[in-house]
Order: C-alpha cells, then structure tokens, then sequence
C-alpha cells in the first residue's frame, strides 16, 4: 500500500476513534443533563404550587386546577408514617407502589421506576414533622425522545464530520507526500550517477532539511567520484614512469646494451626508483588505513608545543643545507589526547614542504585558546597557484618541487584523524604561503 493511503487510513481511523469517543461520552452525559434540568422545572412547578396553596387566593384557583390536571406532570401526595395516599393525579399502582418503596429504596433518588416505565422526580415534605411528602414527576420517554433525536442528528454531524476530515487529511498528506515522491525520483538518480540531473524539490520542514541533505550528499558523491577517478589516473602515472624506468635498465642491461659504468649507473637508477616506489606505496597504504583502520592510530596525552619544537630539530638539517631560517615564535603549551607520531609526521611533511618553497625564511606561530589551538606555518616563497589551492591536500597533487604528492593528503588524514583541521591560503601583503592547523581540546575521556 503507498504511503499516501497509509497516512490516510492511518488518520480516519484515528478519527473514528476520537469521534466515536466524543460522542459515547456526550450522549451519556445528555441524559443526565436533561434529567437536572427537568429536575429544575419541577422544583420550580413544585414551590408554584405551594405558594398558591399557601396565599389560598380565590383568583389563582384555576391557576391551581391546571397544575393539578396536567398529565405530563403527575402528582403524588402521601404520608410517610402511615404509608397513606393523601392525593394523587398518577395511576393508582404506580402511586402506592412508591408509598410502599419510598422509604427503602427511592428516598434520594432522582429516577424512580415502576413496571418498567422511569420517571424524573423531584420530592420534599410539605409538613412541619416531614411526615407528608409531596412528588412531582414526569415521565421520562419525552426525555428519551429528546435524547434519540440528538443521536440521531449527531449520526449525521459525526459522518459529516468524518468526510471532511478525510478530505482534509488527504490534501495535507497530498502535500506531505508529494516532495517525497519528487526525492524519490531524485535518489534514483543519484543511483545512476547522473549527480548534474539533481532538481531542489520545494518542500518545508523535516523534508526540506532531507532535501538539501540529499543535494548536498549528491554534490559530495559527484566530487568523491571525480577524485577518485583522478587519484587512479594520478597512481598510475606515478607507479608507471619509475616502472618504466626499472624495466628499460633491467632489459639494457640483460641485453648488453649498458656494460661498465653505464650498467653501474643504471643499477643506481634501479635502486632509486625502487625506493621512490616503496615510498609510495607505504604512504597509499598508510592513507587507506588512517581513512579505515583504528590499529595506526593510537591517541594518548601529548603536549602538542613539544611535538611543534620535535619537528623543528628534525627540519634544522634540510632548512640549513638550502640557506633557509626556520624560527619559532610564541610557542604556547597545549595538552590533548592525539597519536603523537602521527601529528610529528604531519608537522614535519608541511614543515618541509614550507623550506622547499621558502626563499630565506620560514616561521611557525600557535595562538591558544580555552579549547582551541591554532599552529601557523609560514614561508616567504612564491606562494602557492590559485588553480592548485582547491585541490592541495587531494592526494598525487603536487608543485613544482613536490615529491609523492601525497605528503600533503598524509598530512590532512593525520590532523581530521585528530579532531583538527587544517588549510592552506597566501598571504596578502607579501609573497609566501601560510598552512594553518587547528585542535580542539581532547581528554581521555573525549
């Protein structure tokens, strides 16, 4: 069944319920509220009728006689002590069966029945010694009437009532379903991959918040896709060449064609490219594992200043050798629950790719905060090409002097593993890159 049916059935049924509830309830309580208003006209024909006892005024005799004759409200007049008839303007078995029964059974009752017929009554003594007790009565099929009307009319309010819901329920479940229909079709697809064909599906609430979700994850998909794609392109371009180069010495030295020292050098080439390869393949498969594994990644308490001056002393040889000045200034302390060799890696990967780039100079800054760290690497060289800064830390993406080009994506996987982030930009008022990388404060417990 589709949803828009089930929501449906689902609100008329709830409907029914309510409606059918609503209307148990006040049809029990209709009779009780005609009874109290019955009730109320009695009293008040009752105190009428004493009062024209009391004032025995000649002038309001026929005004007596009428009460007296009307049937629809029966009188019983009797004395309680002797179980006597003093009056009466009922039946003669429904009067003396009450006489009889008052005591035991109908003394503050609302309802007295006899032979199957109810009555609403309404009794109080008329004597000083409460001996004569004075009734008014009315029969209750008039009130039984009223209330069989009302049932029937609320029958007819109560399916009135339940179309226009239905209808109603329709048209907002038309409403709530239609934009998931819509997405429907728009996850299909994104199932076939055609990720530029996504339309924004106008639609409101929880919906709408799914709908951006879905565009947004669509536009995420069509990016990993892409970068996927050009990492497999980027790997076997840099797998290939050094293959190619240990394939072509190989065979020219099998064949003869390189003998002496040519055959020595190309010996050297091999043993370099096959380094340059282990390299390579180490840092794809470290990458795999920071993306997946929880084994290469092992967090414990770690001042990340003494890792910062850590990667420094390591650098202190390679900044030197090409004439650079790498300092540090405002090292502040800042403990947090990371892998400690891992971060040492990523400080020393951008550390040295700032003192390739860098002319004369590179400096490393942090600014604490209560939960924050912020580490700033910057270097004086010509900065980083607007084309390549989107893409900087994809992996096999390098400049000019890069080596793998995976340092960088190394780098990344290392700090998001770490809860940090980190990005590249130039700087503005003079030449040089700036690498910025940011931690949040982590415990033991985090």
């Amino acid at each position: 069944m589709k949803l828009l049916y089930q929501l449906n059935a689902a609100f008329a049924t709830l409907i029914i319920i309510i409606m059918s509830i609503t209307a148990f309830f006040i049809y029990s309580l209709l009779m009780d509220m005609l009874i109290q208003d019955e009730q109320r006209q009695l009293k008040g024909r009752a105190d009428l009728l004493v009062d024209i006892i009391n004032e025995q005024d000649p002038e309001r005799t026929p005004e007596l006689s009428q009460l007296l004759q009307d049937r629809n409200y029966p009188i019983l007049l009797f004395d309680r002590e002797r179980d006597e008839v003093l009056f009466r303007t009922m039946p003669a078995i429904v009067a003396y069966s009450w006489v009889e029964r008052y005591d035991k059974e109908l003394v503050d009752q609302e309802v007295w029945e006899t032979m199957g017929e109810k009555y609403v009554v309404y009794d109080f003594p008329v004597s000083r010694d409460n001996n004569q007790i004075l009734v008014m009565a009315t029969p209750m099929n008039d009130l039984q009437e009223v209330q069989a009307g009302f049932a029937a009319r609320m029958v007819v309010v109560f399916l009135i009532g339940l179309l226009l819901a239905i209808i109603v329920s329709y048209v907002l479940t038309w409403r709530l379903v239609t934009p998931l229909t819509k997405l429907k079709q728009e996850v299909k697809k994104i199932e076939k991959r055609q990720f530029s064909d996504v339309k924004k599906v106008q639609a409101s609430g929880e919906i709408k918040e799914v709908e951006q979700s879905l565009r947004h994850m669509a536009s995420e998909l069509s990016r990993y896709i892409h970068s996927q794609k050009q990492f497999f392109q980027n790997a076997s371009h840099e797998l290939k060449t050094p293959l190619m180069s240990i394939q072509g010495y190989a065979e020219g030295i099998r064949d003869g064609i390189f003998e002496g020292e040519a055959a020595e050098k190309g010996l050297n080439v091999m043993v370099s490219e096959t380094e340059r390869l282990k390299k390579i393949v180490n840092e794809m498969i470290l990458l795999a594992k920071l993306d997946s594994s929880e084994d290469v990644y092992n967090p414990e308490g770690t001042e990340i200043s003494e890792v910062i001056m850590q990667a420094r002393d390591r650098l202190y040889p390679l900044a030197n050798e090409k004439g650079i000045n790498l300092t540090t200034e405002d090292i502040h302390p800042f403990y947090s629950v990371v892998d400690r060799e891992r971060i040492l890696q990523a400080m020393i990967n951008i550390l040295s790719n700032a003192v390739r780039h860098a002319k004369g100079h590179v400096a490393i800054t942090t600014e604490a905060g209560v939960s924050h760290y912020r580490i700033k690497v910057m270097d004086d060289g010509p900065g980083i090409p607007e084309d390549l800064l989107p893409q900087l830390f994809e992996r096999f993406i390098k400049g000019k002097e890069g080596e793998t080009g995976l340092g960088l994506a190394i780098s990344r996987a290392i700090i998001e593993r770490s809860g940090g982030r980190i990005y590249a930009y130039n700087r503005s008022e003079q030449s040089g890159a700036v690498f910025e990388i940011e931690f949040n404060q982590k415990s033991e417990n985090n």
